[in-house]
């Protein structure tokens, strides 16, 4: 199958609200208020209504919690995802969610509240860790794409149907997301890939650290890009391979026919540009694949841009169209 090759690269980071915390934050939800225990009387306990009814008030009920086990899908000490399930007697579909951090910090734990609410839904869930910088590219990609492996090879340890699984990602775990979704014949590796904030172009990042005004996060970005690849492209020494690692980490430079269809997330006024999505989405669409782009008011990036209950519902809402639910 032939790809159409695009120069660029991407970056993405996510989190819920709610029920989601953006691994950029920093922090996490504070957990509900317990409620005061009811004086009101059990519907048991009260006299029917003349037509023979009973009320009662309405009473929060506390969602039970999945199954948790952390597992290895590979030697070294970040090469470890979790996994969270409820028991079932039939197949479900999988999400494997992916964490940001400028491919440098991050951890699968802030994922727990979002993996909780999906778990709550049917899902299979994984939050997977992955090597993060100095590990040079594409070190990430394999190791993401060994835990997705090892996720289907032991489908059955959780009644997963190995066929129907979801790659979420936030900010750098948005970039690796689109590449499950997009090397090779993606589509055939995963069923869909949900990227917030996801940067296409690592070579646009690079510039846009520079541009006049640009502000810490993106100025960050160029460093993390120059840590990611072991290299700056711009220096005078500059290598061939440089430049070959550049491209490689573009999901631009895989998308092609037969790719996984994608929901593609920013805000209006981050620091990373709707334009990212909207390379990959337009690479994707010429070649017949689905990819959709939104764009939400605000300067909100990665999982902040799910703080809105009702945006994560919706990201679940394609989640199951994709899985077909």
């Amino acid at each position: 199958m032939r790809k159409a090759m695009v120069y660029g690269t991407a970056l993405a980071a996510v989190t819920l609200s709610a029920a989601v915390v953006p691994a950029e934050a920093g922090t996490r939800p504070s957990p509900p208020a317990t409620a005061p225990p009811s004086t009101t009387a059990p519907p048991s306990a009260r006299p029917p209504a003349s037509d023979g009814t009973v009320t009662a008030r309405a009473v929060m009920i506390t969602p039970e919690l999945p199954n948790t086990r952390t597992y290895a899908y590979g030697p070294a000490e970040r090469q470890r995802l979790d996994a969270y399930w409820h028991d079932a007697d039939r197949r479900r579909p999988g999400v494997l969610v992916v964490h940001g951090g400028y491919w440098r910090s991050g951890d699968k734990s802030d994922w727990r509240y979002a993996a909780r609410k999906l778990a709550g839904r049917g899902y299979v869930v994984f939050a997977a860790n992955y090597r993060l910088i100095p590990a040079r590219w594409p070190a990430q990609r394999a190791d993401l794409t060994a835990a997705l492996a090892y996720i289907k090879r032991n489908a059955r340890r959780w009644n997963l149907d190995p066929d129907r699984i979801v790659v979420v990602g936030s900010s750098a775990g948005g970039h690796l997301a689109t590449q499950l979704g997009t090397l090779g014949e993606g589509g055939a590796r995963v069923r869909g890939v949900v990227a917030l904030s996801p940067v296409v172009s690592l070579e646009r990042a690079y510039h846009d650290g520079v541009v006049p005004g640009a502000d810490r996060p993106r100025r960050r970005l160029r460093q993390a890009v120059r840590e990611l690849l072991g290299c700056d492209p711009e220096a005078p020494d500059a290598d061939t391979a440089c430049f070959e690692r550049m491209e490689d980490a573009s999901p631009t430079s895989h998308a092609g026919t037969g790719d996984a269809p994608m929901l593609l997330m920013h805000g209006a006024d981050e620091f990373v540009p709707a334009v990212h999505g909207r390379m990959l989405a337009s690479v994707l669409n010429s070649a017949g694949v689905q990819a959709t782009v939104q764009v939400l008011p605000g300067n909100a990036h990665g999982g902040a841009l799910l703080r809105d209950p009702a945006r994560f519902d919706a990201m679940a809402r394609w989640i199951d169209r994709t899985v077909g639910r």
